[in-house]
């Protein structure tokens, strides 16, 4: 009676899903650690009949039965990866799937701190600013060009000032002038509603 429960319950098919998840966790601590990017396929979750391997150490076998190249990465310890789903067979490579999930994200990481906007600083004057004044925003500008920012030096006019708009145009071109050696002229000095705008870029 005993052997005949034993049976029955060794036939119900959760305890068979836990017994699949023991021999995963055995297969590769690594696995089990690492987050599986969805856009890889790896182990037992490439389900189609072969595929093209290539081994850890860069040989090519060919076209083998997905069991067989299965079976190889387990014996090395190692995954098997999907790196090639749209090939046909699909192109499966032997590795390391944690250090392979590792220098992927740094690569990313890499790559969006390059892509990384650069800051613009916008320093607002009138045309009636005293030369002390401006000295002071040209030395704060220095501050943000030299941290690779960009700056907008803005002046505005109200009333009757917008009818002497080279007056605000012969400020913003001394300021140029005063930071040549650090930042170049991305835009011109130009009039745009009742401002004038002048874009410093940075050359250090």
């Amino acid at each position: 009676m005993f052997f005949y429960w034993l049976g029955i319950f060794s036939e119900l098919p959760h305890v068979n899903n836990w017994r699949t998840i023991a021999i995963r966790k055995r297969r590769s601590s690594t696995s089990a650690r690492v987050t599986v990017d969805p856009e890889y396929r790896i182990n037992r979750r490439i389900r189609v009949r072969e595929v093209r391997l290539i081994s850890q150490d860069g040989t090519n076998h060919g076209v083998v039965p997905t069991n067989q190249a299965l079976q190889m990465a387990e014996e090395a310890e190692l995954d098997l990866v999907e790196v090639a789903p749209n090939a046909n067979p699909p192109v499966c490579r032997i590795m390391d799937y944690g250090k392979f999930a590792y220098e992927k994200t740094k690569r990313e990481r890499e790559a969006r701190k390059l892509q990384k906007q650069i800051e613009i600083k916008t320093l607002r004057l009138t045309p009636r600013t005293s030369d002390f004044h401006r000295d002071v925003y040209v030395s704060k500008a220095k501050k943000w060009l030299e941290e690779g920012k960009k700056v907008k030096f803005q002046v505005r006019f109200k009333a009757r000032e917008i009818t002497y708009p080279e007056i605000g145009q012969k400020t913003l071109e001394e300021i140029a002038e005063l930071l040549s050696d650090i930042a170049e002229v991305e835009q011109a000095p130009k009039l745009e509603g009742w401002s004038m705008t002048l874009l410093l870029n940075p050359t250090v």
